[in-house]
């Protein structure tokens, strides 16, 4: 069978994965269940205009959906996700980083979760804040009511159950980056340890 391309004639799946059929439900802990009625998202930090959110405030929101293919370090890949959500580029307009927000951090209801990521990847035509997954809310199991999805990083970098959203001057290390795994995360480039860096 011949091998699936990207738009840019590279291979579609990264070297190292495998398709999975199902959307295998992987986290450090146990699923977190958030009451969606109270659910609130912080957003702070290297930014202008701090705000909080509730889950209405950013269903109103709402402006983009996209069909990716995501990635798991644990070598699963599953292609053509379909999610809905927030675009960062619309968030950035009301938030207004400041020049010096260099990094966006993910603080996650599964306590002592972080992860970090350059803001320029968020401003990717694929990176959304995402409230839906193949049309619903995103349940439970998937990370919602709200993740951001990256779909050119490794799936850890696309946080569950994200409750703040933090801009900072320089990176920090999140949970698994803490234990060994890359920080840059990037499948093509099959970076899925520190020493990958």
């Amino acid at each position: 069978m011949k091998e699936e391309l990207r738009s840019n004639g590279k291979p579609r799946l990264p070297p190292g994965q495998h398709i999975a059929k199902r959307f295998p439900i992987l986290q450090k802990g146990s699923v977190v269940h958030l009451d969606r009625e109270t659910y609130k998202l912080t957003l702070e930090g290297e930014i202008e205009n701090p705000m909080t959110f509730t889950l209405q405030d950013l269903e109103n929101l709402e402006d983009k959906e996209i069909v990716a293919d995501i990635h798991c370090v644990t070598s699963w890949s599953k292609f053509n996700t379909k999610w809905g959500g927030i675009s960062f580029s619309t968030l950035f307009k009301i938030l207004n980083p400041k020049e010096v927000a260099h990094f966006v951090e993910f603080y996650c209801a599964d306590e002592g979760f972080t992860t970090t990521v350059p803001i320029e990847r968020l401003k990717a035509d694929n990176a959304i804040l995402a409230l839906t997954y193949e049309g619903l809310p995103i349940n439970n199991q998937h990370g919602g009511p709200v993740r951001p999805i990256i779909p050119d990083l490794y799936l850890y970098k696309s946080a569950k159950w994200v409750i703040k959203i933090m801009f900072l001057k320089e990176d920090r290390l999140g949970y698994w980056e803490r234990g060994g795994y890359s920080n840059k995360a990037d499948p093509w480039k099959e970076q899925r340890y520190s020493y990958h860096d």
